[in-house]
């Protein structure tokens, strides 16, 4: 624990992470923001499959406990440098088919959480981990963080959603360019690109994710839930989002939080939709 701590400055949350019934995560909750570390330093955090299915357990534990789960790396290397190769090397198609769902599975998980999930990057964010990244709806990074899709030099394609979300999140020409090739980028061009939504000083790294967090836990929660819903209709076959859309709008008028948050607004008061 105290390569966390050091790391980050944070030794009132990381001194007593939660292990509980995971292997290879640690979890903590402190100011109704869920922690969620990868802690596999001594391989670069790489991603196993029980370590994927941690992640599964731990976010959706979240759900109903916190307003918004940080995720981030172990030490200062990497926030996960890719999936763990030597898990998978003799699998045949059967097993890797059955791997690549069950990755789509956890990936899927975050991306549908009600309540945000912020990646804080710092170091390698390769293969696999760039897919973890991808699947939150933030990300924030330090300068030395690198991103790539090197799947091509092993004979393989992304199996956990990185040929679908790299070129929706940065466009497809750029984004085949880094699927094809393998490259890696940097923490600056990941920004210009839209892969990533700030890049931080390490020290700022996790309180920049806290502010998020809080400043996005001040709305409806409601609402909050319902818009990060709605932009995934977008990326889904055979949904109309726009439809989508007018019926999601036509049920907040049901809500007491918009109730809440138009009696604030007329009578010039801060809302409070979590009282």
């Amino acid at each position: 624990m105290s390569s966390i701590s050091n790391t980050y400055g944070y030794s009132h949350i990381f001194a007593a992470m939660i292990n509980g019934q995971y292997n290879f995560l640690e979890v903590r909750y402190e100011s109704d923001i869920c922690y969620i570390c990868i802690n596999r330093p001594e391989k670069m955090n790489a991603l196993n499959i029980t370590l994927l299915q941690e992640i599964r357990e731990a976010a959706l534990d979240a759900r109903t406990k916190a307003h918004g789960i940080i995720l981030f790396g172990s030490g200062t290397k990497a926030f996960a440098a890719g999936a763990d190769i030597a898990e998978f090397a003799d699998f045949n198609a059967e097993q890797g088919k059955a791997m690549s769902s069950g990755g789509h599975d956890v990936m899927d998980t975050l991306e549908q959480s009600p309540i945000p999930v912020i990646a804080a990057i710092n170091g390698f964010a390769l293969g696999g981990g760039c897919e973890l990244a991808m699947a939150c709806h933030l990300r924030v990074a330090t300068a030395s963080s690198k991103f790539g899709q090197p799947e091509v030099n092993l004979g393989l394609v992304p199996g956990y959603g990185g040929t679908q979300r790299l070129p929706l999140l940065i466009g497809r020409s750029k984004g085949l360019e880094l699927l094809l090739t393998g490259d890696m980028i940097g923490a600056e061009e990941a920004e210009r690109l839209g892969l990533i939504n700030a890049v931080v000083d390490e020290a700022d790294l996790l309180p920049t994710c806290e502010k998020l967090i809080r400043k996005i836990a001040a709305k409806s929660p409601n609402a909050i839930a319902k818009t990060i819903a709605l932009v995934n209709d977008l990326y889904k076959d055979g949904v109309n989002g726009m439809e989508s859309e007018q019926e999601a709008f036509g049920d907040c008028f049901n809500s007491e939080e918009f109730r809440e948050g138009t009696d604030a607004f007329l009578n010039k008061r801060k809302a409070d939709f979590r009282k």
